[in-house]
């Protein structure tokens, strides 16, 4: 390889020579030569933001000398510098859940802009976005042959209208392409094929330049591409929106968290053992905010495959994104997945010339460190809950013994299930509460192959999906093997077990198809259902009407063990109140035995074919068999195979018909597409920011709530305000598909906003669910109460505790709480994209100071608010006076913390929202 260094006119951009190929860049070291300062001590991650900005130092686009200065002062101020700075991402990748009203909401832009008399075609994005379909697929069917293809035919019934809607934004808009249904999960498609690590194409002046690869992306798992050195973060769909709009992302220079890793993976042991440990390490470190950097001589021991998975899980730990930089494992990845030679060279030599390597040399100024020796992981799973929950394998069946414990004290066992089980038979329920509180309740249920007992604590749901753990050969292999020892020994799944595989791209079954190991994994019910998000997001499809009934019937605590990286209450399905992360190993060893209470690692998992018990021991397998199959199966060809033709799609999409032109033709019957309320009357100029004056409260919410409880997610029933919705315009419950896919009309989102089952509504006691207290008192559903509150002109409030919006980048939780009227959201603390996207629409997110909160206020939701010195001129992160009056009359007056936080946030809030400031200058510039 040659490289050859020249130098034009613009002091730091440089010309790099690669073999017979020259191509412009710009140069850090030219940076620091030219007096900008010393960023040699810098981490990779942050040497790419600063990499951006010199790229954009010149021509107008809001980045000063001074702004590329405070790199260099970051390092010499021990790894802080919270310097207000515009970043440019290269591209946006989007998924159809989150990218679905994204793109209703640029056909709705392109009608607002014509209507201030500017030109629809200056709605385009700028920069090139991918949308990924890979949420919409749902387990219906499972454990057969059949599945896939049954399931896809399903998929198409339910979507067509909104694939309809996004053939149309294909063809409407510029620099707007998607991959269809059926390929893979997002996040997966974009490590595997659409991310180059090194990006080439033409910059303001018109030259062509070379410089990282970036995105934001609609999805929080786009922190995924960061173990290949792409630095993304998943956004809002509003931010990304205006991203690829034009608009920079408004950040602070970040905190850098390093953290090393030395050692090695001890035998038996995978990489989901080490990311779970890797998130409760970071969770309890506190990385909110911060990006979070990987080194150490430990590196050399971590495939990027596995590097990918503790990327992946960055919102779990809750760091803007976990970067692992450039070294020889990149570009044996790049090689091993199909990427021109060419480019490869490339990143190579353009990481090595510009300060992105990292060799043995690699030290660089850190905000914090932390360490963690790969030799000390061992088998693990975490849950109930949280990703954060981290148990060791071996303390799992107690520890789920415990949470019974917690769910049942006070109350014994539910008088409902006592009842139940002792008229059908049961032996009686003790009153009090002994040490076997794990089976307390019990309950039978019938299918055609017999009658079977569920108690809590059976596992009904067993999943091997999301790209989390279906991107790394070396646990799907694993999980293969699992399984054809398992066959092999005659354990299957228990029959009360719904079992799945659904990865994240097509070349997981090529690999497993090569490997032979598709027959051992079917033949213990992990047939193939679709290539997506399924389990992971919810999509998990309904139980069995007899388990379900059961489950209900009976109370049960039922479980469920996926090799997702979301376990959140109420996510996975309605009727599964415990579920677990785990590898896809341990998730087929899981549905052997059907139980949570079983200690996995010293109990058996059932009775073998000659009637003998058979251990997890006997079904494992060694590193060695792993690593066999994988260097033998999981080849470059494969990769080129599967993505050769990514964007064509199989038969049913190609038949996909497009209708509209410049404009959208928004059809006025359907109940998938509708055009938002959001530009509709609005006005040329923007306007004030306002003081909120005699608002009510609309909930009380504790800790951790996540974008989960907050965002329509999952399937939903006929009694909800969005099930009544539906059913008044003839649609059956069968046809109701899930929150998800009807994201692109808001009358069914807004009603199922704050309408999560597991949410908890502290305004009324022992409620769960969307529930709170209406203008009149009397108990009603939060849609209702605020329509009644809006229609009577009074503004609403939100209360909350710490880390208020963790989880998924949902928009909806944003754009819901605007459309329920909330003008204010007040917590003791904001995940980081949720507090960006309420300012994206308008809502203001205020922190409590001082060590108050709602339980040291004693506020019961009867209250009203007054939050004073918003109008006038306001500055980010301005402390303010709100004023409480308690029922009794009695008044209180503490400061709030408004979390505005930078000036272009104060002028989004002013014209409305985001969306609202980029409409009204390009129409200004038209």
């Amino acid at each position: 390889m040659t490289v050859i260094v020249g130098q034009d006119t613009n002091k730091t951009r440089k010309t790099l020579k690669v073999g017979g190929s020259s191509i412009a860049y710009y140069s850090i070291p030219a940076a620091s030569a030219a007096g900008l300062g010393d960023f040699s001590k810098l981490p990779a991650s942050l040497k790419v933001v600063l990499e951006n900005l010199l790229r954009f130092e010149d021509g107008g686009f809001s980045v000063s000398t001074d702004d590329i200065k405070a790199f260099a002062e970051w390092a010499t101020l021990g790894g802080k510098n919270p310097r207000e700075i515009a970043y440019r991402p290269a591209r946006v990748l989007m998924q159809d859940f989150t990218g679905v009203p994204a793109v209703v909401d640029l056909a709705a832009m392109r009608d607002g802009i014509k209507a201030l008399g500017g030109d629809a075609q200056k709605i385009n994005p700028l920069n090139p976005v991918d949308l990924v379909i890979d949420h919409s697929v749902m387990i219906d069917e499972f454990g057969n042959p059949r599945a896939f293809q049954m399931n896809v035919d399903r998929e198409y019934e339910r979507n067509m209208e909104r694939y309809e809607f996004l053939k149309w934004g294909q063809s409407a808009f510029q620099n707007f392409r998607v991959v269809p249904p059926g390929t893979g999960i997002c996040h997966q498609v974009n490590l595997e094929y659409l991310a180059q690590t090194v990006w080439t194409d033409k910059d303001q002046d018109g030259v062509e330049v070379a410089y990282p690869d970036t995105l934001v992306g609609t999805d929080s798992h786009t922190t995924m591409v960061n173990g290949m050195a792409v630095l993304g973060w998943g956004v809002g769909g509003i931010e990304a929106e205006a991203a690829m709009l034009g608009q920079p992302i408004s950040m602070l220079i970040p905190e850098v968290v390093g953290f090393k890793l030395t050692g090695k993976m001890l035998e038996g042991t995978t990489g989901t053992d080490l990311v779970l440990k890797v998130v409760e390490m970071l969770r309890e470190h506190g990385v909110v905010g911060k990006f979070v950097e990987f080194y150490g001589e430990g590196l050399d021991n971590l495939p990027l495959a596995q590097r990918a998975t503790i990327a992946n899980m960055a919102p779990e730990y809750g760091a803007t994104c976990g970067f692992f930089p450039i070294d020889d494992e990149t570009l044996r990845y790049l090689h091993q997945t199909g990427r021109d030679a060419d480019r490869i060279a490339l990143v190579e030599a353009y990481a090595k010339e510009n300060g992105f390597w990292r060799g043995a040399d690699y030290a660089p100024v850190y905000s914090s460190t932390l360490e963690l020796d790969m030799d000390t992981i061992v088998p693990a799973i975490s849950g109930p809950k949280r990703p954060q929950d981290y148990l060791a394998l071996d303390i799992a069946a107690p520890a789920f013994a415990k949470f019974v414990e917690g769910q049942r004290s006070g109350k014994d066992v539910s008088e409902k299930a006592k009842v139940t089980w002792e008229a059908e038979g049961g032996a009686p329920v003790p009153a009090d509460v002994p040490g076997d509180i794990g089976h307390h309740n019990k309950g039978w249920y019938k299918t055609d192959d017999g009658a079977y007992q569920l108690h809590d604590g059976s596992i009904v749901i067993a999943s091997i999906t999301s790209c989390t753990n279906t991107s790394n050969p070396y646990v799907l292999i694993a999980a293969g093997l699992v399984a054809r020892k398992a066959h092999a020994l005659g354990l299957n799944r228990k029959p009360w077990v719904k079992t799945s595989l659904a990865p994240g791209s097509q070349v997981v079954t090529e690999y497993l198809n090569a490997a032979d190991l598709t027959k051992d994994l079917d033949a213990v019910g992990f047939n193939l259902v679709g290539y997506g998000c399924t389990t992971c997001i919810g999509n998990s499809g309904p139980l069995e009407a007899p388990i379900s009934k059961a489950i209900n019937d009976y109370d049960l605590i039922a479980t469920s063990v996926l090799s997702g990286n979301r376990n959140f209450e109420g996510r996975i399905s309605p009727d599964v109140r415990a579920n677990y992360l785990a590898s896809p190993p341990l998730v087929v060893a899981y549905s052997l035995v059907g139980d949570m209470n079983v200690d996995i690692t010293k109990e058996s998992l059932g009775k073998g074919k000659d009637g003998q018990d058979v251990y997890l021991k006997d079904i494992w397998p060694t590193d060695a068999e792993v690593a066999e199959l994988v260097e033998k199966c999981v080849t470059r060809e494969a990769f080129m195979s599967k993505y050769a033709d990514v964007f064509k799609g199989d038969e049913k999409w190609q038949a996909v018909e497009v209708n509209g032109g410049e404009t959208y033709a928004w059809p006025a019957q359907s109940t998938y597409i509708q055009n938002p309320p959001y530009f509709q009357g609005m006005a040329a100029e923007k306007g004030v920011i306002s003081d909120i004056e005699g608002a009510k409260v609309l909930a009380i919410l504790g800790d951790m709530v996540t974008t989960d409880h907050i965002s329509p997610a999952g399937s939903f029933k006929e009694s909800t305000p969005a099930g009544k919705y539906l059913t008044e315009r003839q649609v059956a419950p069968r046809e109701f598909n899930s929150y998800g896919s009807r994201r692109g009309n808001h009358e069914v989102m807004m009603r199922g906003t704050f309408a999560n089952i597991r949410i908890k509504n502290e305004m009324l006691d022992n409620v769960e669910g969307g529930y709170t207290k209406g203008p009149d008192g009397a108990q009603t559903s939060i849609y209702d109460a605020s329509m009644a509150y809006q229609e009577a002109g009074t503004p609403l409030v939100i209360f909350a505790g710490e880390q208020y919006g963790a989880g998924s980048s949902r928009d909806w939780a944003a754009k819901g709480t605007a459309l329920l009227g909330v003008k204010a959201v007040i917590a003791e603390s904001f995940e980081r994209i949720h507090r960006s996207n309420l300012v994206g629409m308008g809502v203001i997110p205020f922190e409590f100071t001082n060590g108050d909160s709602r339980k040291s206020l004693g506020l019961t939701g009867d209250e009203t608010v007054s939050i004073a010195e918003l109008a006038g001129d306001l500055k980010p992160q301005s402390t303010v006076p709100c004023t409480i009056t308690f029922a009794d009359g009695t008044t209180k007056v503490i400061d709030l913390k408004c979390r505005i936080d930078t000036a272009p946030e104060i002028e989004y809030v002013e014209n409305g929202g985001v969306l609202h400031y980029v409409l009204r200058n390009l129409a200004k510039s038209a």
